[in-house]
């Protein structure tokens, strides 16, 4: 895609930061917790009252209203040439239990600053811009995550999604229905670039004393279930050689992925997040491990190469002991940069207004990821503090936020065009 100049009034447009503040504060009310974080779980009454606040904001902003049928909100601010495919922005407002005030929200609150700033200064972009309320990002009452965009770009079918349920037996469609949001279904028309602002959630900018990151793509995933198989034994009269300890086992095979991202520094990462002991007693030895890996790199060559390692560690690890382990890959979300064209946008924006920025890659799963499938695509991160994040102590600093929303501001309207 062009990316078009726009004229020095258009440049000189500054986002209101108070105004965005208190937008994301008032917003922080529905779902507050004790903590000062947030519980708004996706398609709870909570986040229907959310979502209702966004509707009623983006409509006295001037813009349309629709829905579709996995409930993603489209905020749309009409262009000169309104069958131009529209410059998008966008995240979530649904929280994990102990969620913050920023994680998501800020992405969409942003977006409505930018169309609330247009609006304000009489600017009418070329093409359409759109903001985003993306369904069930969270993941924390259905699966699978990132349910809205995933439906919205192809990952999986509408139908699959409506037919998940929750702990209780809900299914998405009921829930949809439940909070008036089951909208209409129909293809997904086409973007024409899609800008995602974000706080960090790692402490990567805070550490470097950045305010803006260019993000240039997202680390690709791979999870596992890995379950070890030994035998049960009496903890006394066992002796240590012929024990088939398969804790024993899991925590060397820690160890071990630990290891895989370590040397394979500085963007692969390695966790293991459960683990499993059965029978889980004082005094016997476990017969079975069973736990969770998450393998993460910057490009499918490196994830593959830890993919590798861990089945020869593992297989080794099985000899070695006398033990069965077997592996299954449960997730695989492929890497996926970002255009160049809209990161070196991001870039040359936040080097003319004047904020300290750099090159980061997104540890984290974001909206983006899918959106960058189906069209050019770019994030915008900005710092957090200590790089907390779904927690209800996550924070950030106004003026970051702000100066997050002025880059988006700047590079929506090189995306857009600027009517004369």
């Amino acid at each position: 895609m062009s990316l078009q100049s726009i004229s020095p009034s258009a440049a000189a447009l500054r986002t209101d930061g108070a105004r965005l503040w208190q937008s994301l504060m008032d917003l922080a009310r529905i779902g507050a917790t004790l903590k000062g974080g947030v519980c708004r779980i996706a398609l709870t009454d909570l986040d229907g009252q959310g979502r209702d606040l966004f509707v009623r904001w983006a409509q006295e902003a001037g813009c349309s209203i629709r829905v579709d049928a996995i409930g993603n909100i489209f905020a749309r601010r009409a262009g000169a040439d309104d069958s131009l495919p529209p410059v998008m922005t966008g995240s979530h407002i649904d929280t994990q239990p102990t969620g913050g005030k920023f994680d998501g929200n800020y992405g969409v609150l942003a977006g409505l600053e930018v169309l609330r700033t247009l609006d304000a200064a009489g600017v009418r972009t070329r093409a359409p811009l759109e903001v985003a309320v993306w369904t069930n990002e969270e993941g924390s009452r259905f699966v699978p995550v990132m349910m809205g965009s995933g439906v919205f770009c192809g990952a999986f079918t509408l139908e699959h999604a409506l037919d998940q349920r929750d702990a209780q037996g809900v299914s998405v469609g009921e829930a949809l229905a439940q909070i008036g949001y089951a909208g209409a279904a129909g293809p997904a028309p086409a973007v024409g670039a899609y800008f995602e602002a974000h706080i960090e959630q790692g402490p990567v900018l805070e550490n470097h004393g950045r305010v803006i990151g260019v993000v240039t793509a997202a680390l690709g995933q791979r999870w596992y279930d890995v379950s070890v198989q030994g035998m049960e034994a009496h903890a006394g009269p066992t002796p240590m050689e012929l024990r088939r300890d398969a804790l024993l086992a899991a925590s060397e095979l820690v160890l071990e992925i630990n290891r895989i991202a370590t040397e394979r520094r500085p963007h692969a990462r390695s966790t293991v997040g459960t683990i499993e002991v059965f029978p889980n007693s004082r005094n016997v030895i476990p017969g079975r491990a069973r736990f969770s890996v998450d393998l993460r790199a910057p490009d499918d060559a490196q994830l593959l190469d830890m993919d590798a390692a861990l089945r020869t560690a593992c297989a080794r690890v099985a000899a070695e002991r006398g033990l069965q382990i077997d592996i299954e890959q449960v997730v695989y979300f492929p890497p996926q940069p970002f255009m160049p064209q809209l990161t070196e946008a991001v870039r040359a924006n936040a080097e003319d207004l004047g904020y300290s920025h750099m090159d980061v890659v997104s540890g984290a799963g974001h909206d983006a990821v899918y959106l960058a499938r189906v069209a050019p695509a770019a994030m915008i991160f900005v710092p957090c503090a200590d790089g907390i994040s779904h927690n209800e102590v996550e924070s950030a600093e106004p003026a970051h936020l702000e100066a997050g929303c002025n880059v988006l501001l700047r590079a929506m309207l090189a995306a857009a065009g600027v009517a004369p």
